[in-house]
């Protein structure tokens, strides 16, 4: 036996890929709560008293002074933006902390919801999750299951068969362990750049475990199955648009910092010997376990400090903006001829839901709860598949490498919302027939 297919690597290629597969991929039940054992850990995590407060005030403070610290803060506009944007999350924190602040800040939907909702469970899942990254991304799963993906991937969604895990990630994961995941692939130069932003826009979605969430408030529950794959469908269909247009459509095919890049072979035979081979090849050539945690962790926690700040400061003005300025109501105009062609009740109200997504993918469910079945299907899937809002996943992604301007999070976000309303419309049509 050679020494790429030693019994060591082959033991490790077995025994990692399995343990990262149990701990990403198999939601269980535990104390009465069932999801993938990584979010039983944050959990669990999160209730260590003041754990919460501690480590929050902690990760948002330093991450918000770190880009004056690294003297990165001024190397463009958007970071100049974005930077001064973070400070604005320091007294945010506090306030959170303290639980004292302006009457419009401190209700249960604003600076309470930011914090204890989104930013302490998102900074404690992307530095734990990337302690057991290395068993996803180092001895070889994502090259085995990649050469099987490949014919579906790469003609349907225009990416690399081993993106295959990264769309699995997201949905029984969240879209920051998916994040985290596509910017190492990246950085490694198994995506290029249009590659990394078709994965991070259109797979980086919320988790099963929050549209349980979304499905409980508009009382959609009792058909989660169709609704869950329903979701899954219409969100895969919008990506394999959107990859099409501008602006994906524009974004280089290059890699990072101009390497060469693994490209992937097509395989017509022999599949299962090509994927073992390459998983072989991958994890003969990996560092250590402690030594690819140790890196995947240095990463992990980097990101959590970058993202820190940004979900504290942009999730807040984002809502503040949703609740007391007529920029959604705007935003609400432009989407209402495609709310209006569905012939559902409401379509402005519908429109004016839908335009929320932008600040918090939440938002939108809480405003059509007492509406037909149709509408709050129609609101239920677009909120999960228009994948971008400023609380949480597009900070998470502004903390990457990954090469997205301002501009496209916007035009990527109104294309996902308008295709995904003209999708579901059929959709829901169909599911009702069935019911």
């Amino acid at each position: 036996m050679d020494k790429k297919n030693s019994m060591s690597n082959i033991l490790k290629f077995v025994l990692y890929s399995l343990l990262g597969i149990f701990l990403f991929f198999v939601p269980i039940k535990f104390l009465g709560k069932s999801t993938i054992p990584l979010d039983h850990i944050v959990t669990y995590i999160l209730k260590i008293p003041h754990f919460r407060a501690v480590y929050g005030t902690i990760l948002v403070i330093v991450g918000a002074i770190l880009p004056f610290y690294r003297k990165t803060w001024n190397k463009n506009m958007t970071s100049i933006i974005f930077s001064i944007l973070k400070i604005l999350a320091i007294p945010f924190v506090i306030m959170a902390v303290l639980g004292k602040g302006p009457e419009f800040l401190m209700n249960k939907d604003v600076i309470p919801f930011i914090f204890s909702k989104i930013v302490a469970p998102v900074i404690t899942i992307v530095p734990i999750g990337a302690v057991f990254l290395a068993l996803i991304i180092n001895y070889g799963l994502m090259e085995f299951v990649g050469v099987f993906m490949r014919p579906i991937m790469k003609p349907i969604w225009r990416t690399p068969g081993r993106s295959a895990i990264d769309a699995v990630a997201s949905f029984v994961g969240s879209y920051s362990v998916a994040l985290l995941i596509t910017n190492r692939v990246y950085k490694e130069g198994k995506y290029t750049s249009k590659e990394a932003v078709i994965i991070a826009t259109g797979f980086s979605t919320v988790s099963a475990t929050f549209m349980i969430i979304v499905a409980k408030t508009l009382d959609l529950l009792s058909i989660w199955n169709i609704y869950f794959w329903s979701t899954v469908f219409v969100t895969f269909l919008v990506t394999a648009i959107t990859a099409r247009i501008y602006p994906i459509s524009k974004k280089a095919n290059e890699y990072f910092g101009g390497v060469k890049g693994d490209v992937e072979k097509e395989v017509s035979e022999n599949k299962f010997r090509v994927a073992f081979d390459e998983a072989m090849k991958t994890c003969s050539q990996a560092d250590g376990l402690l030594k690819g945690t140790l890196i995947n962790l240095k990463d992990g926690i980097n990101l959590a400090f970058n993202i820190a700040p940004s979900l504290m400061a942009i999730g807040v003005l984002g809502i503040v903006i949703a609740n007391h300025t007529p920029v959604f109501n705007i935003l609400a105009y432009i989407i209402y001829p495609f709310t209006y062609i569905s012939g559902y009740e409401e379509p402005f109200m519908v429109a004016k839901a839908l335009s929320l997504g932008i600040a918090e993918m939440f938002l939108p469910a809480i405003l059509v709860t007492k509406l037909s079945f149709e509408v709050r299907m129609l609101v239920a899937i677009t909120c999960v598949s228009e994948v971008l809002f400023f609380s949480a996943s597009i900070p998470c992604m502004m903390a990457t490498e990954i090469p997205i301007n301002f501009k496209d999070y916007l035009i990527i976000w109104f294309e996902r919302v308008i295709l995904s309303i003209l999708i579901s419309i059929p959709v829901i049509y169909l599911i009702k027939l069935f019911i």
